[in-house]
């Protein structure tokens, strides 16, 4: 063998002996056969089988595998975004003539794609009162094939009766979907409660550095898994298995960052209700936030993420409160390390149930910076809707 082909082809080694406990980062665009036979049988090898990198390597398996664990699914995939972990489940379900109903507090650019994308392949959507509960069953009409929800919502975090819609939408054999970002598996896992499908933003909470990009989407039924599969196989759509190792590591650490995060916020909700600036505080572990009875039923705990509603006439100094700030970072996104706030608008994505409420609406999300740290430079802003 001379030089120019050793420098191409890899020596084998032993592997005796070496256990890390750092799960490898395995890249693969090829994968190669034994013999001829095997190449020609590839397709054999089925969804759970490697045969080309698109189709995953062990790091991506793995990470699928620990998400399909934590939630009690059947299997897990991996897209690229969040949004593409709520999008792709419609694309690859629905067909013309079929619609999904979405709730008035979905992530907005998932209205988006019913209306921009789905509208046009005709398949029609509409969306619901987050609250609607066992009502949803005087919603379902004969073309509704998939019922999504997304609890709480993560800009008005209104909590939904997801075993009551999945009742509804069982009994008419429709399927139902469930974004679960907020939460987590930790905290609620909504396939024990009859959910068909969940997605998640592992970008949030799983990444849990604001530097990955990459959605989950976790099934009740291998028949599934197969359908969406086939779509992204077609689409040509897969992730890195260095992002995915990324989100490997940062679940190592996710219930110890949630557990803080949710404690710090939890707090803060508290406090910032007295104060004489603030409507409301939209925190799923207060009584006064929409649908709270169903978190205290079904949750497990909280996340870091929740919204302030300002009172009406302080929304034109939201521009100098933001501007206080110096621990906190003014941002989109969610989940990471750093502590962010949000300004939302959210009257222009609501049909179903209409947002009066004149306020400014703030998303806040903790981080792991100090307690007092970040409780000093959130009083401070919010001093700033009173011209403090």
């Amino acid at each position: 063998m001379r030089d120019a082909t050793r420098c191409v082809h890899h020596p084998a080694i032993s592997e005796e002996g070496y256990a890390s406990l750092a799960v490898p980062t395995h890249r693969a665009s090829t994968i190669v056969y034994p013999d001829a036979a095997s190449f020609l049988a590839r397709h054999g090898r089925g969804p759970d089988g490697y045969s080309y990198g698109l189709s995953g390597t062990p790091t991506t398996r793995r990470l699928e595998a620990q998400l399909t664990a934590l939630h009690g699914g059947a299997r897990t995939l991996l897209v690229p975004s969040g949004q593409a972990a709520a999008s792709l489940p419609m694309l690859a379900l629905l067909k013309p003539g079929d619609s999904v109903l979405i709730p008035d507090s979905v992530y907005p650019p998932v209205r988006a794609f019913c209306r921009d994308v789905l509208g046009p392949l005709g398949i029609g959507w509409r969306a619901y009162d987050p609250l609607v509960g066992a009502a949803m069953a005087g919603l379902i009409d004969d073309t509704v094939r998939l019922i999504w929800m997304e609890s709480p919502g993560s800009g008005t975090m209104e909590v939904q009766d997801v075993p009551a819609i999945v009742a509804a939408a069982k009994a008419r054999g429709v399927l139902t979907g469930c974004d679960n970002t907020w939460a987590t598996a930790l905290n609620f896992k909504p396939l024990a409660h009859g959910v068909d499908i969940v997605a998640e933003a592992l970008t949030k909470y799983a990444g849990g550095h604001s530097d990955l990009l990459m959605g989950a989407v976790t099934v009740a039924d291998i028949a599934l898994r197969d359908r969406i599969k086939a779509l992204l196989g077609a689409l040509g759509i897969g992730v890195s298995p260095d992002e995915a190792a990324l989100a490997l590591r940062g679940l190592e650490t996710m219930a110890v960052r949630l557990a803080h995060a949710g404690r710090v916020a939890a707090d803060f909700a508290r406090r910032l209700q007295d104060h004489p600036a603030v409507e409301r505080v939209l925190h799923p572990a207060l009584p006064s936030c929409p649908g709270h009875s169903h978190w205290t039923r079904d949750f497990a705990g909280v996340s870091g993420l929740f919204s302030v509603l300002m009172k009406p006439g302080t929304a034109e100094h939201t521009g100098t409160a933001l501007d206080r700030l110096k621990v906190f970072a003014i941002g989109a996104s969610w989940g990471g390390t750093r502590s962010l706030v949000a300004p939302m608008a959210v009257a222009g994505d609501r049909t179903a149930a209409p947002w009066t409420h004149e306020g400014a609406l703030l998303r806040i999300s903790i981080g792991l910076e100090d307690a007092d740290d970040l409780w000093a430079d959130l009083a401070g802003m919010i001093d700033g809707f009173v011209g403090r």
